[in-house]
């Protein structure tokens, strides 16, 4: 196994195999960071960007609340799917190269996005969107492990990048509101293409190329099938509850589960397996993956509902919609340096359960939401699930690249995004399809009720039971039946958000015992993740 030579700005110092010759920080280290943050900041606003908007969306195309879930989990998807793919191919041939295409094809595909001219346009560029993110999400977190030696500086670097990532989900959501109260839908797909291009050039000109990459042949076909595996994963969970698309998503779901057992014994046998299970199944690496891919993934789902409870039920309009989510921001923007203190002082267990317990505070909240419902319990919900999320992600992503060797970091890089992307496309499209399961259920049950199942034909139930902004259509129609329409309506989104919501209070309990029972305490947490480097170092 070789690693190649690290460049340092203006020098080169080769790097022999087994030795770990690297500077405690780059120089510049600050820009370097900022531009490594910038990019990272581009990918998680385009996961966000979507979900203020999906209102606006659904009323501009009629879209069904099953289209608006894949809209919504497009890009999450795209990124998902390509994120361990990607990361073999940037350790291979190029970390910092693989991260300015990545930045480039955003433009591209946000203006794509903003431009859709049909719901089937938009939900193809979302996809796209999250395969260019695909590109360069994953190298910003693994040029941090290779540029900053294993530390407190490196902790804080990453507890930085974790921040701000995930506050960029946030800020996605303001900016857009902020963009939908005075243009049209499509300008909350421009919100990424300023900052792309910024960061494009800070990471050309700033960031060193070929840092200790590996030199190891990459397993293409593996990569294949992870992607193959991922979409189907996430297109059958969206699909499997939503009204008339069972069918597809059983199906989704069981190539889905075909695929990854393919993807597992492709892995086992490869020569230069792209994901390496031997490191995979280490207890600083599965644990950490599992908790953060629970936690960030119900943060999105939170969100992607919250946005559509708050606009269609408490009325807010799109920018209200988004300053409501300010306090998400504030807590993961303020948590996350104490999080890097936390973790430094107490280990991950210890970190990553305080950030548990804020979470499901958080969703505790959102269960009481109704229609009457004021801000404040609104805004706290949010600040409750933000400050969780930035106390356990951070633990999350230093356990994953402590736990993994320089030369591999793109792995652990991938599973550092797919926290982010798996389990908020996971999420997401899980939260999405109980909120549309839920709403045509108790639609369905109302219209059954009131005994006007035989005087209303196929189209228009079918109408009534597609979504929120759907009803609303018919309600247009039909202006003599408009305010039991509208009411049926609020009932079944409310009847579906709170399903939503408990299903993500019950994924936070899951994941709390996984971190309870299997994370080790700081002391043996520092013991496993030596005795990773010694074998590591041996195999080097």
């Amino acid at each position: 196994m070789g690693i190649r030579g690290s460049r340092y700005c203006d020098g080169v110092t080769e790097t022999p195999e087994g030795t770990d010759a690297r500077p405690d920080v780059p120089e510049r280290a600050g820009l370097v960071l900022s531009a490594l943050i910038l990019g990272a900041l581009v990918c998680n606003i385009n996961l966000a960007a979507a979900n203020v908007a999906l209102p606006d969306i659904g009323d501009a195309f009629g879209a069904s609340q099953t289209a608006l879930n894949i809209v919504a989990v497009g890009c999450s998807l795209g990124l998902a799917m390509s994120v361990l793919y990607f990361g073999a191919i940037a350790d291979r041939y190029g970390r910092k190269q693989l991260l300015m295409v990545g930045l480039a094809l955003t433009i591209v595909a946000s203006l794509l996005s903003a431009f859709s001219g049909s719901i089937e346009m938009l939900m193809a560029s979302r996809l796209f969107t999250g395969i260019a993110a695909g590109m360069a999400f994953p190298t910003t977190l693994s040029l941090i492990t290779a540029l900053w030696h294993a530390g407190t500086g490196r902790t804080r670097a990453i507890a930085m990048w974790s921040g701000v990532s995930a506050m960029a989900s946030v800020a996605g959501s303001i900016v857009a509101g902020l963009l939908l109260t005075i243009w049209w839908w499509g300008s909350a797909f421009l919100i990424a293409v300023p900052i792309a291009a910024i960061a494009l050039v800070l990471v050309m000109i700033f960031v060193p190329a070929h840092i200790q990459e590996s030199s190891e042949p990459v397993d293409h076909f593996g990569g294949v099938l992870s992607t193959l595996a991922v979409a189907s994963l996430v297109l059958g969970i969206s699909m499997v509850f939503a009204p008339g698309q069972v069918q597809v998503g059983v199906t989704l779901l069981i190539v889905g589960a075909l695929l990854i057992g393919a993807f597992g014994w492709r892995q086992l046998r490869a020569n230069n397996p792209l994901y390496d299970l031997h490191i995979a199944r280490r207890r600083m690496f599965w644990v950490p993956a599992t908790g953060g891919t629970i936690v960030f993934g119900s943060l999105m789902g939170a969100l992607f509902v919250g946005q559509q409870y708050m606009q269609n039920i408490l009325h807010y309009t799109t920018l209200e919609a988004g300053l409501a989510i300010i306090p998400s921001a504030v807590g993961l923007l303020v948590c996350a340096p104490l999080s890097a203190r936390m973790l430094e002082a107490r280990g991950s267990r210890f970190t990553m359960l305080v950030g548990y317990g804020f979470v499901f505070v958080g969703f505790l909240t959102t269960l009481m939401w109704n229609p009457n419902t004021t801000y404040p319990l609104v805004g706290f919900g949010f600040l409750a699930i933000g400050t969780g999320a930035a106390f356990a992600m951070t633990p999350a992503s230093r356990a994953l690249t402590e736990s993994t060797p320089v030369r591999r970091v793109g792995m652990a890089s991938a599973t550092s995004d797919l926290q982010r992307d798996l389990g908020g496309s996971i999420m997401q499209a899980i939260l999405g399809a109980i909120l549309a399961g839920g709403f045509a259920v108790s639609f369905r049950r109302q219209i059954a009720a009131a005994g006007d199942t035989a005087t209303i034909s196929d189209t228009v139930t079918q109408a009534l039971l597609a979504s929120y902004a759907s009803a609303l259509h018919v309600a247009d129609q039909y202006p003599q039946y408009r305010d039991q329409i509208i009411a049926a309506a609020t009932h079944s989104m409310v009847t579906g958000a709170w399903a939503a919501y408990l299903v993500g209070a019950i994924a936070i309990v899951i994941g709390t015992i996984v971190v309870a029972v299997f994370l080790p305490s700081h002391e043996k947490e520092k013991e496993l993740v030596a005795s990773y480097e010694k074998a590591d170092a041996a195999d080097g």
